[in-house]
């Protein structure tokens, strides 16, 4: 099979590789589309700390099953499925709890095994699910950051007509801002980028410049109470420490983004008590893949329409450029041809 290869840090390059072997309980995948995410470029310009090299990387797949291994029953050859990267333990704290999400031991298509950066993948039978027959198995890749914008969302407890405030306008954000609409919540969004605003304001939410005024902004927008909910995801520290002030009294704030090991959040002491925020991490999900296929198939995900198509095989070219120019495309999805 073709497959992109990360040999070391910024070097990708299209390889001849081995067919995956299917281990009992896997199936095995003809990819259609993987997205490219922040952690796939991480991994490219050597900043993932988890990273081992070579690796054949992509975590938002979508496909067809093309084989199944031993002990397989529930999933059929030829039904088109997308995957769930993220492969728990099953045995240890969190994952005893419910929360396979922060498992002590998580393994990661993509990230830990070859992902779906080629023309097959063999993942868990148990992390595939049935794509809709009126969806695009191109527009069915994005299902897995809609399940961390979902995740997001439950973990805010995001109701309708609530007022929400999303930090950020990545794919992520945009996404958060998406799910929290479909929800029935009045959607606010901020960022220092303009062309991302736009795209935010296109898909309804109501938009502020990150600026010198921002935060005076909102409280005249509030009427000097802040927002009930606010979700950052930015991944800035900065961003971090300040939604405590974008946030009302007996507010939530849904932590999102990323911060490099051992960087340090400072929040104001007193406002913890003042205002008797509650403030929650996120990671990943737990259980939202049906929910997204089904935004995704109902059209209510309308940032899959603004993805930029790319064939799979001109991606070395494409991070390479994106190392350099970030900006240059909000949402990518290879395209394998």
């Amino acid at each position: 099979m073709k497959a992109l290869v990360i040999n070391k840090p910024f070097d990708m390059e299209v390889k001849n590789c081995n067919d995956p072997q299917l281990a009992p309980g896997e199936v095995l995948l003809q990819v259609s589309a993987s997205g490219i995410c922040a952690g796939d470029l991480y991994y490219y310009m050597g900043k993932n700390p988890y990273a081992t090299y070579p690796q054949i990387c992509g975590h938002e797949i979508s496909g067809i099953v093309m084989a199944v291994g031993l002990n397989v029953s529930a999933v059929k050859v030829g039904t088109r499925v997308v995957v769930e990267p993220f492969i728990s333990c099953g045995k240890c704290y969190p994952c005893r709890i419910g929360k396979n999400n922060c498992c002590a031991n998580l393994s990661i298509i993509g990230v830990h095994k070859p992902g779906g950066y080629a023309d097959l993948v063999a993942v868990p039978a148990s992390h595939v699910y049935e794509v809709p027959d009126n969806l695009d198995l191109s527009k069915a890749a994005l299902a897995e950051p809609v399940t961390i914008a979902l995740h997001a969302c439950y973990r805010g407890e995001v109701q309708p007509d609530e007022q929400v405030l999303i930090a950020g306008c990545g794919p992520i954000g945009i996404f958060c801002i998406e799910v929290a609409r479909a929800k029935g919540a009045k959607v606010y969004a901020c960022d220092i980028n303009g062309n991302r605003l736009r795209i935010a304001e296109e898909l309804g939410a109501v938009t502020f410049l990150s600026d010198d005024l921002f935060i005076e902004n909102i409280f005249d927008h509030t009427n000097g109470e802040g927002f009930p909910v606010v979700i950052e995801a930015t991944g800035v520290p900065g961003v971090m420490s300040q939604t405590v002030d974008m946030v009302a009294a007996g507010g939530r704030i849904v932590i999102a983004g990323l911060v490099k090991k051992g960087i340090k959040v400072p929040f104001e002491g007193l406002d913890f008590t003042r205002k008797e925020l509650t403030i929650l991490g996120t990671r990943t999900e737990i259980n939202c893949f049906p929910e997204a296929l089904a935004l995704l198939a109902e059209n209510k995900i309308k940032f899959a329409d603004l993805s930029t198509h790319i064939n799979m095989w001109d991606a070395p070219g494409i991070f390479s450029q994106l190392n350099e120019h970030p900006g240059i495309i909000h949402k990518g999805l290879l395209i394998r041809n």
